[in-house]
């Protein structure tokens, strides 16, 4: 591949100014940074059983790939992984991770070197959300490359959605109870006509965290006074990010808590597996891709379907054909699930 051939616009890539953006100046180019770069699958992924045509099939006339079925049939081919490869090592940049199964390769470099063998512009930017990392325009890559790669990820740090919980109000200092004084899950799931006699058995539930944690001990003590056992619940850390407990009156932790205690008293017997990620565009793909990827050796022998409940709206700076990349939640053995929080 030649080092000075011509460049292409990447597909989907193009990123307008935020608005309500102001730049400030420009990130350091000695400092080092990682991008994922997600290739296209071997066979279309349009060939999977769209959800409409999933969900009018009874659950046990489903028919499932298994998750090695899976990644031969639709993981990455190892030449289109091979002339990633060869454009990093072009451009002096470290192969991080070259997943087939994920469709990623991660590629760590200054900025300085990653902005010049994609040809793009950072800079940094105030917003009343936060400062952060961005650019405008396209990505630009070499023309072998284009159809091979899908996506990059990581150039761009703004963080992809909002908390939504909400605090209780005060009135003279105190906080105002709930009306009806709340609900218990497993309340809740007898309202959502949940199956009665079942506890999640054999069963893993995937949970998508930005931010915050939980502690053994206030679950453990929370499950007791529900009367249900607690739950197997396991931290996995994306990019960096772990199970950090934040505590504070606006603490993420409040929804960390909840997520697990909603999915734990539903379902007490199914394995819990959250997966702390960075709150960002890069954090959701590489946490996603993480999740339906992952081994069973370094998961559980069940971990082997993906069900999206939503968050995938909030890949507001990826194209469609990025999202349905990074989200083939119709595939392996009907027995994980990941819920992507709306926050």
């Amino acid at each position: 591949m030649a080092k000075h051939e011509k460049r292409v616009p990447l597909g989907g890539s193009e990123r307008q100014p935020r608005t309500g953006a102001r730049e400030v100046g420009v990130p350091d180019p000695n400092e080092r940074i990682r991008v994922s770069v997600l290739v296209r699958p071997r066979s279309p992924l349009e060939e999977l059983a769209s959800r409409k045509e999933m969900g009018s099939t009874p659950p046990r006339e489903r028919q499932y790939l298994t998750r090695e079925e899976f990644a031969a049939r639709y993981g990455a081919d190892p030449a289109d992984v091979a002339k990633v490869e060869a454009f990093a090592h072009q451009h002096n940049l470290t192969v991080v991770e070259a997943s087939l199964a994920r469709r990623t390769v991660v590629l760590s470099g200054t900025i300085a070197a990653l902005s010049a063998a994609f040809e793009v512009r950072l800079a940094n930017y105030e917003h009343p959300e936060g400062t952060f990392r961005g650019r405008t325009g396209p990505l630009m890559i070499p023309s072998e490359l284009a159809g091979v790669v899908q996506g990059v990820f990581g150039f761009d740090n703004r963080r992809q959605a909002k908390p939504r919980f909400r605090q209780a109000q005060t009135r003279g200092g105190t906080f105002r109870a709930a009306a009806q004084g709340g609900y218990t899950p497993t309340q809740i799931a007898q309202l959502y006509n949940f199956p009665s006699g079942v506890d999640g058995t054999g069963e893993c539930i995937g949970i998508l965290e930005f931010g915050g944690g939980y502690q053994s001990s206030d679950l453990d003590s929370y499950f007791q006074q529900l009367g249900v056992a607690t739950p197997s619940i396991t931290a996995v850390s994306v990019d960096g990010v772990q199970n950090q407990p934040q505590p504070g009156p606006d603490s993420p932790d409040v929804e960390v808590d909840l997520d697990i205690e909603m999915a734990g008293g539903a379902a007490p017997g199914a394995q819990i597996v959250v997966y702390f990620a960075p709150f960002t565009e890069q954090g959701w793909v590489d946490a996603i891709t993480i999740a339906v990827k992952r081994q069973p050796a370094q998961a559980f022998r069940d971990l082997d379907q993906l069900g999206i409940c939503r968050g995938a709206e909030h890949l507001d700076n990826a194209s469609d054909s990025d999202r349905r990349a990074v989200l083939p939640g119709r595939c392996g053995d009907g027995r994980h699930r990941v819920r992507g929080l709306g926050r």
